[in-house]
Parts: C-alpha cells; sequence; structure tokens
C-alpha cells in the first residue's frame, strides 16, 4: 500500500525515535484508516505548531489516496 509506506517515510524522517513509530491500517470497501502511533516525546513534532504538520500530512494522503479511488483519513492516537 502506497500511502501507508508514505506516511510511515514522513513520519520516521520527522521523529526522534523513528524506531516507536506504528501504523495499523484498517481497510474497508470505500476507505482506508491509517492509524499513527509514536512516542509521547514525539507527539508534538507529528502534530506541529497548531496542527500544520498533521494536516500537511492529512492533504498528502488524501492526494495519493484520490488515486485509487478511495476515501483516506489519519489518525493520530497517543
Amino acid at each position: 500500500m502506497v500511502e501507508r509506506e508514505l506516511v510511515e517515510y514522513i513520519v520516521r524522517s520527522l521523529v526522534d525515535y523513528p524506531d516507536q513509530v506504528e501504523l495499523n491500517v484498517i481497510e474497508g470497501e470505500k476507505s482506508v484508516i491509517i492509524e499513527l502511533r509514536v512516542s509521547p516525546d514525539d507527539i508534538g513534532k507529528v502534530i506541529g505548531k497548531q496542527g500544520r504538520i498533521a494536516r500537511a500530512l492529512r492533504t498528502i494522503l488524501s492526494a495519493t489516496a484520490n488515486k485509487s479511488g478511495k476515501h483516506t483519513s489519519l489518525e493520530i492516537l497517543d
């Protein structure tokens, strides 16, 4: 899955503890949910000031998901 690999690559580049990045993909017929877990120390780096990094990740994700025709969402879990 291209979306999963893309999110994983970007997030691992942002955080201090890339070994603690976990992605769980839940696929449905018309939607895909990507659950992201990172170290508690890195959660701020993934979200960014006023959610800018998270919003940018979701924008990139939705652009790549349009090719597959499925709605894709990113959830950042504590």
